[in-house]
């Protein structure tokens, strides 16, 4: 079973990996809050057989204090930092966007200070120097200066710290809505958050007819990335623990540069791999050192 267990996470990694893939190759095809609105449509209507009722039903009882965490994940986690990651993926490439995935700790660190209260310590912001000294490498493509910065980084950036408050304002939830209900809820109100992009986008002229290649992008997406991945994330952290489990979420950068190698004909440089290498040791010194520099501040 425990083999079973690495198997599911090796390939929630690549799904997950492979969305950012996916994006690139299609970024002519589909525009990008229509495709994560399409996302999120499909996500609804498979799920919705099966937990509308109990979801329409505990809705009417959700207390303020209940729905304002709820409103706010659906902000950040709903959709709109997909949106972001597409609209970035058309001016950079997959192999830059992806190695932005090892900020998220550090994203996680600075909001729950912001949002929570949480200290940080000296040794922990150390480490935020270091990653986004690996940060500035990447964008700038080895050249350190700040008006060779990519926009397509910048919003893949946007789209990470997004991802970072979903999961810090996630310890804020006081509902009792089950997986399925709140995963539901979740795509419902991003979809109401993406609606205003996406009315843009039709009155811009932007491409929302569904090509194949469009609608499979979608698909894969929406029952690939989100419904199986996440399937598999809960499978594997029961089995193998939340600490452990997280940890490999480092390898994710690593087999997106492979994908974007092998499917989109990307080759990393050297600034690919020296901003990773210090992202990486950023990430390590804020939590290595967590527990220590936090008893120091006190």
């Amino acid at each position: 079973m425990r083999a079973l267990a690495w198997l599911v996470l090796a390939a929630t990694l690549v799904l997950w990996s492979g969305n950012w893939i996916v994006a690139r190759a299609v970024r002519d095809e589909i525009a990008p809050g229509f495709a994560t609105a399409g996302r999120l449509a499909l996500v609804v209507a498979l799920l919705a057989p099966f937990c509308a009722r109990r979801l329409v039903a505990r809705l009417r009882h959700l207390t303020a204090a209940e729905w304002r965490p709820l409103l706010a994940l659906g902000f950040f986690g709903g959709g709109l930092h997909l949106a972001l990651q597409w609209l970035g993926l058309h001016y950079t490439t997959a192999t830059s966007a992806t190695l932005y995935l090892s900020t998220a700790p550090v994203f996680i660190l600075l909001l729950a200070r912001a949002l929570l209260g949480e200290p940080i310590g000296a040794l922990q912001w150390a480490g935020v120097a270091v990653s986004f000294c690996g940060v500035a490498l990447i964008g700038t493509q080895g050249k350190l200066a700040p008006v060779s910065f990519n926009v397509g980084d910048a919003l893949a950036l946007a789209s990470m710290a997004m991802w970072a408050a979903y999961t810090v304002l996630l310890r804020l939830r006081r509902d009792d809505l089950d997986t399925p209900a709140f995963l539901a809820l979740l795509c419902l109100m991003g979809l109401a958050w993406t609606t205003p992009w996406v009315a843009w986008e039709v009155w811009a002229g932007a491409k929302v007819a569904l090509s194949p290649a469009g609608a499979a992008a979608v698909c894969y997406s929406a029952i690939g990335s989100l419904l199986l991945a996440y399937a598999g994330w809960s499978y594997v952290v029961t089995r193998l623990g939340a600490a452990r489990a997280g940890a490999t979420m480092h390898l994710m950068p690593a087999i997106s540069v492979v994908l974007a190698a092998v499917f989109l004909g990307e080759a990393p440089h050297w600034f690919h791999f020296a901003g990773i290498a210090l992202i990486l040791a950023g990430v390590a010194l804020s939590t290595r050192f967590k527990g220590a520099s936090a008893a120091s501040s006190r």
